[in-house]
């Protein structure tokens, strides 16, 4: 018999399509199956129009599917806080709270209500993504890179069993880009993470992932392989270049 409490995420014969007036208008994804480990940072590359982001919103409760998506054994279908997901879009934090009540916010609506504990977990969180200093901060006080730590805590913050991301550093220049890659990863491995982290970029998800997929059309998964290559990753590291080749045909062929 399977284990499945190695298991974080079980997705089984996930369907998602578009309809008007109940007339299916577009197949979104197609009995797509999927099983994440725990700790497992998961990079999905994939053409534009593919399902990534669908398939991720479905994971996180914001869309209607059929079929079952399991956490830790579970069937869930509604958002929660055991799924946080982070966006590409820099305009993710509320402009009115600071940085600091921004990181707090979704832990009051937990429950947790202390000033004191409030105040420990969002600094603790805050050192984490090199925000130390910048609690009193409103977020048109910073760049494009900080807004992205700042939502990345308040996920952090939450302690939830999955972060999903989607193309959260696309919109940043390469060199802010790979040190938020090299943060991203550590904080990963220090707070056991599971991360699933949606990409087009191939050499992104090579420094990234722990295990890489490649969605076609519907979803389908052509490729799912996992990340041998010794970290840190950098275009020189032994086989990235056999990597790359290998995931750039499966996308374009």
């Amino acid at each position: 018999m399977r284990d499945t409490e190695e298991f974080v995420l079980e997705i089984r014969d996930l369907n998602k399509a578009y309809e008007d007036n109940g007339v299916v208008q577009k197949n979104i994804l197609e009995q797509v199956n999927l099983n994440v480990k725990k700790n497992e940072f998961l990079c999905m590359l994939g053409p534009s129009g593919c399902g990534k982001t669908t398939l991720l919103r479905c994971i996180a409760g914001f869309e209607a599917y059929s079929g079952d998506i399991l956490i830790e054994g579970h069937k869930r279908e509604k958002p929660g806080t055991d799924r946080i997901m982070v966006f590409q879009d820099f305009n993710q934090l509320f402009p009115w709270k600071t940085v600091e009540k921004n990181v707090q916010y979704p832990l009051k609506l937990s429950g947790i209500k202390d000033k004191k504990e409030l105040k420990e977990i969002s600094d603790t969180i805050l050192e984490k993504v090199k925000l130390s200093g910048y609690q009193g901060y409103y977020p048109y006080q910073l760049s494009g890179g900080m807004k992205q730590r700042v939502a990345i805590a308040k996920a952090l913050a939450l302690k939830p069993k999955i972060i999903l991301m989607d193309e959260p550093f696309a919109a940043l220049d390469a060199m802010t880009r790979s040190r938020l890659q090299q943060e991203l990863l550590n904080i990963s491995v220090e707070e056991k993470c599971t991360i699933i982290f949606v990409t087009h970029n191939i050499q992104e998800a090579i420094v990234l992932g722990t295990r890489i997929i490649v969605l076609k059309e519907n979803g389908k998964i052509v490729v799912d392989e996992q990340n041998t290559i010794k970290r840190p990753v950098t275009p020189a590291s032994q086989g990235y270049g056999e990597a790359w080749e290998r995931l750039r045909d499966a996308l374009y062929n």
